[in-house]
């Protein structure tokens, strides 16, 4: 079961609520598939961050985060996919399986420790017979960057994020086995 659920943008405090966007070439097209899923935990996946793409970011941004979210994860808190933090504000979009090598992520961004306990993209794995939401979300940021630290969480990015806002675009896809 594979489907777009959601796509939404919104920005905070700008006239253009509609306007900063968040997308996925192949997403769009397929939703969430095999080549998107985890390859441990009992999943057979290829593991391969989706392409993404937004525009219209607000015009005094300084940075993006980037995070990729499972609120029905039966973990009581979620389960955190993917954090990317200090994308550089030039930034239009991320390629494929970008998420897999610091090498293929824009040039200063920096991937934090996710809940499979990796710096690097970990796909949908969702309990078999389950169907789960994964939310995209970009923060467009008022701040340059966020100091890199071994010991940074998911969380702590959040705080970050939510307290320095000022867009955010996010999309939302379905994915079971």
């Amino acid at each position: 079961m594979r489907k777009l659920v959601l796509v939404l943008s919104a920005m905070l405090g700008c006239a253009n609520a509609q306007d900063f966007t968040l997308s996925s070439p192949d997403l769009e097209a397929n939703g969430l598939t095999n080549k998107h899923m985890f390859n441990q935990f009992g999943c057979q996946g290829g593991n391969i961050s989706p392409a993404l793409e937004w525009k219209n970011a607000p015009k005094d941004t300084k940075s993006f985060i980037l995070t990729m979210y499972d609120p029905d994860a039966p973990s009581g808190s979620g389960w955190w996919h993917w954090v990317v933090a200090n994308i550089p504000p030039a930034t239009t979009g991320i390629i494929e399986n970008a998420g897999s090598s610091v090498e293929l992520m824009p040039k200063g961004s920096w991937s934090i420790r996710n809940d499979y306990g990796i710096n690097t993209f970990g796909g949908a794995c969702p309990p078999e017979g389950r169907t789960h939401h994964y939310q995209f979300t970009l923060y467009a940021l008022d701040i340059d960057n966020i100091p890199e630290s071994e010991a940074a969480s998911p969380a702590f990015i959040g705080f970050m994020a939510n307290h320095h806002t000022i867009g955010k675009a996010t999309m939302t896809y379905t994915f079971g086995r």
